[in-house]
């Protein structure tokens, strides 16, 4: 149930504001989030975004999480391009399967003026004519291109922070903090939605957390959609040996981004499948509307909780799959 009295949506919040919430004792951080979430939000419903790989591998970057990059030996398969039909065949699927977001993920530092890159707008005109809300994650962009993914109807554009910019280094060397922010520009210049959020577990602080939440919070328009990860240890990566991600933090994390974006979608994303049916209940209860499903059981290239598990999870909790119109921008 959405209650009439709604908490005002901020741009100004501050570091310490942020703080003393990140901070608070978690049950009360909970419990607070919850009540904002029903002000803007119908509880019961879970949107369900299905997360297709329609390029996997090969990428230049050095991101010391991801094991999808060249330069680390892990036992991912390369992939080439999937053929449109093929992409839109998996988008049809993930309706039937309750599905109301199809996101494609390309394993790119950038998008470039390309036969592939025509294919990608082929892909998005044909998966918005399912009626589906259409994500991409292609990399960086520039304005012009993200005018073309919005003239072919695309609706939301991930691009996460991954972490704080001062420990975006640390990550991350062969891009900077400010291109992530660029391309975050360039989409919304062009009337596409923002999905953007980050990673915990890669060896960050607190204070990272809560100054990544803060870039997020004080952007003059909020990210629609905020994924929050917690971080999937791929062998052969620099951060395979990282600790679990405590579910605790997940909470937090998660009820701190919905009392600061209170009407974001807030997206329990990876590491799910370390997760317990009741862990992932209290990052529900905690303010999280959206979870990610992959076919294979698999979300790009790691481990992933299947979507009958997933449906009869939310079965379970009372939950059930969003529906959306069909989305126009």
């Amino acid at each position: 149930m959405i209650t009439n009295q709604k908490t005002i949506v901020r741009n100004n919040w501050t570091k310490g504001e942020i703080e003393e919430i990140y901070h608070l004792p978690l049950l009360d951080l909970i419990y607070k989030a919850a009540t904002v979430h029903r002000e803007w939000h119908n509880a019961q419903e879970i949107q369900i975004s299905t997360l297709l790989s329609i390029k996997t591998g090969g990428c230049p970057e050095d991101c010391s999480y991801c094991g999808q990059a060249a330069r680390y030996h892990t036992n991912i398969k390369v992939q080439a391009l999937l053929p449109t039909e093929t992409v839109i065949a998996h988008a049809q699927k993930a309706k039937e399967s309750g599905s109301s977001r199809f996101c494609m993920a390309a394993a790119w530092r950038e998008v470039r003026n390309n036969s592939d890159f025509d294919q990608v707008i082929d892909m998005v005109k044909g998966i918005n004519e399912l009626g589906l809300e259409v994500c991409c994650t292609l990399g960086m962009l520039t304005e012009e291109q993200a005018i073309r993914l919005q003239q072919a109807g695309l609706y939301a554009y991930n691009h996460n922070l991954d972490t704080s910019e001062q420990y975006y280094q640390e990550i991350i060397s062969t891009r900077t903090f400010d291109h992530r922010i660029s391309t975050i520009n360039n989409v919304r210049k062009a009337g596409i939605t923002v999905c953007s959020g980050g990673i915990i577990g890669l060896g960050e602080t607190h204070q990272d957390r809560i100054s990544m939440l803060l870039t997020l919070a004080t952007m003059p328009q909020h990210p629609e959609s905020v994924p929050i990860n917690a971080l999937a240890r791929v062998q052969g990566t620099p951060l395979e040996n990282n600790e679990k991600t405590d579910t605790w933090e997940m909470v937090r994390m998660i009820a701190t981004a919905r009392m600061i974006m209170p009407a974001s979608m807030v997206r329990l994303s990876a590491g799910r499948i370390e997760m317990t049916a009741f862990e992932q209940a209290w990052c529900f209860m905690a303010g999280a509307n959206s979870i990610f499903t992959g076919e294979r059981e698999t979300l790009l290239v790691t481990p992933n909780p299947g979507v009958l598990e997933d449906m009869q999870m939310l079965q379970t909790l009372g939950l059930k799959p969003m529906k959306v119109e069909k989305a126009t921008l």
